[in-house]
């Protein structure tokens, strides 16, 4: 399963990035792997419109899972559409997270 974590950081033990659409990078996993790329998140000090153009790439990625901080609503509507499944409020390193996923408990 492919899960994008936003995150203010390129690795693991970065932090979760509480914005979606503005977060400093993506980080996608494999689930089953913990194999991970790191895209830097080129709308970060775009004006608007960041968020769908966020939810477009991760529906090209393929990505199933979204976890991350906050979703807007522009962005969650495109997202709503595509079947990921969004999991917001989340705080912790991205490893963290993601093994609380993992276990079920996000």
């Amino acid at each position: 399963m492919k899960i994008c974590v936003t995150s203010q950081g390129n690795n693991l033990d970065a932090q979760v990035d509480q914005r979606f659409g503005r977060c400093q990078y993506f980080i996608v996993v494999d689930s089953e792997t913990m194999q991970f790329k790191v895209i830097e998140n080129k709308g970060v000090n775009e004006r608007g419109g960041v968020g769908v153009r966020s939810a477009q790439f991760l529906i090209n990625e393929g990505v199933e899972v979204l976890i991350t901080g906050n979703v807007g609503p522009n962005a969650s509507q495109a997202l709503a559409t595509s079947q990921i499944k969004i999991i917001t409020g989340t705080s912790g390193t991205i490893k963290e997270v993601l093994e609380k996923f993992k276990k079920g408990e996000e």
